[in-house]
């Protein structure tokens, strides 16, 4: 895959009088309906990009981007799915650029943009849709189930739980996602402390933190090291000098707030649960799937979707297996020779892959194209330049991608690290993994920060909420120091 983006400044770019992004604000605000800032139709060449930032096009691209992000941050308050607003806004702004470039007779730029993104999207989604039916279908296996209830009844006491999940946490979630993991051990620690709030609280920030963190390691761990190693800016491997990092940002926090766990034993149980047929193979075809994906993108030049997609026909076939022996059985499919009970029905339905496939977070993948083709559009309309040249060029990487991982406590890291994907600064392989490991971890300031902790609010609604979080941010903003002080140390030839 080409690394040089399409919308970084080069010489293809038509540029014109030097802007900023005030500029564009003010333009906003004082409703101006400036004159579109093309080059003369003859002296432009059809493929390359118009600098649109001083337009009525741009600024009404960068307005519609700014209110449907608005809807985004406000999804706990108006309940209004996070992919419906910006869905819309994708198009929307593309339709503008498209009246831009069709008014000085070029049909083809906007296509060929649109396109390119259409692509990357399409990669990401089927990467995600495989893995997401993997992790649901682990899920209908019961293997998580049985690995909470294993915990619950385990005698342990309430801080070795609040530091087995976090251990937990911080590895599961670089093979699973993040958010999954978090889920999981999250029912834990409500399950065995469920007369201790204070228990809960630190407990769910150490999951948090440490469900991010691990993602920050591997490409599979988080959607933004995915973006990453897809793109090709980091190879497999190479996510693995973030693992010491990665660990510290986690492992502080962690300590500070143990502190004030007791070492009471808890009086939560749990009823045995047993993995259903199949479930350790499930999780077997899944690391094989991730082998052949890492093999098949190292050796072959395959794009990493290809390997996903792979595997997930293994899992198919294997479903189908499932589903035979399961209809046959008679207390899944009836009295005899698979046949249903017509007064009562199954007692359990036989798997179905099809299943796990449509409990897929639709709603996060559809988010993932409004993003992708609102940034893009941005991109192209020439923000993406400016912001590129007030980060990266006036502050210096380094101080960029640390406010990087700032902003991303703020706004999904999702749409961050898409832009500096799309930036494509020049900057050195230890400073694209340093906005990996950013952006990966600085959700973990804030409760609202990442996916995982947004669903914990909700999981333990009136216990872990946004100010019990924001109470141990400066616990975690050490960890996130260090984090990054122990990456410019240890990867200093890299930097």
């Amino acid at each position: 895959m080409n690394l040089q983006s399409p919308f970084t400044d080069s010489p293809a770019r038509e540029r014109h009088t030097p802007s900023r992004l005030w500029r564009a604000f003010a333009a906003l605000l004082l409703s101006a309906w400036a004159p579109l800032s093309f080059a003369e139709s003859s002296t432009h060449a059809a493929g390359t990009l118009l600098d649109l930032t001083d337009s009525w096009v741009g600024v009404s691209c960068l307005a519609i981007f700014v209110i449907a992000y608005s809807f985004v941050v406000l999804e706990e308050f108006i309940h209004l799915r996070k992919s419906k607003p910006v869905v819309l806004a994708a198009g929307i702004i593309w339709i503008l650029i498209a009246i831009a470039y069709t008014e000085i007779g070029d049909t083809e730029t906007v296509r060929r943009e649109v396109l390119h993104h259409i692509l990357e999207y399409s990669e990401l989604l089927l990467f995600l849709l495989a893995a997401m039916t993997y992790i649901n279908t682990m899920s209908e296996r019961n293997v998580f189930q049985a690995l909470r209830a294993r915990l619950v009844t385990s005698g342990y006491s309430l801080r070795t739980i609040f530091w087995i999940t976090g251990l937990l946490a911080f590895f599961i979630s670089p093979v699973a996602d993040n958010l999954t993991t978090a889920l999981v051990m999250a029912a834990v620690v409500i399950a065995v402390g469920a007369d201790n709030s204070r228990f809960i609280t630190v407990s769910c920030i150490n999951i948090v933190v440490a469900a991010n963190a691990g993602g920050a390691f591997s490409p599979f761990g988080d959607i933004t090291t995915l973006m990453v190693w897809q793109k090709g800016v980091v190879e497999f491997f190479e996510f693995f000098d973030l693992f010491i990092p990665a660990l510290i940002n986690w492992f502080i926090p962690a300590a500070i707030m143990s502190i004030t766990v007791p070492k009471i034993r808890p009086s939560g149980r749990a009823d045995s649960v047993q993995v259903k047929q199949g479930g350790y193979i499930v999780i077997g075809l899944f690391f094989l799937t991730i082998t052949i994906t890492v093999l098949m993108h190292n050796f072959l030049h395959l794009p990493p979707v290809v390997g996903m997609m792979m595997g997930l026909g293994l899992l198919k076939l294997y479903g189908y297996r499932l589903t035979m022996s399961e209809t046959r059985e008679p207390h899944i499919g009836g009295p005899e020779d698979g046949a249903m009970d017509v007064s009562t029905g199954p007692s359990r339905k036989p798997f179905d892959i099809f299943i796990s496939m449509k409990r897929a977070e639709w709603d996060t993948l559809m988010f993932f194209y409004g993003v992708i083709l609102c940034v893009g559009g941005l991109g192209a309309v020439g923000y993406l330049a400016l912001v590129s040249q007030l980060i990266y060029v006036d502050l210096g990487p380094t101080w960029a991608n640390i406010l990087i991982g700032l902003l991303s406590a703020v706004v999904d890291n999702i749409p961050v690290m898409f832009a500096v994907l799309t930036m494509n600064p020049d900057m050195s392989h230890g400073q694209w993994l340093l906005v990996t490991l950013t952006a990966g971890v600085g959700g973990s300031l804030l409760s609202i920060g990442s996916a995982a902790g947004v669903a914990l609010m909700g999981q333990a609604r009136g216990v872990y909420t946004f100010f019990a979080h924001l109470r141990w941010s400066w616990a975690v903003a050490l960890g996130y120091i260090a984090s990054i002080a122990s990456h410019m140390y240890l990867n200093a030839h890299l930097m």
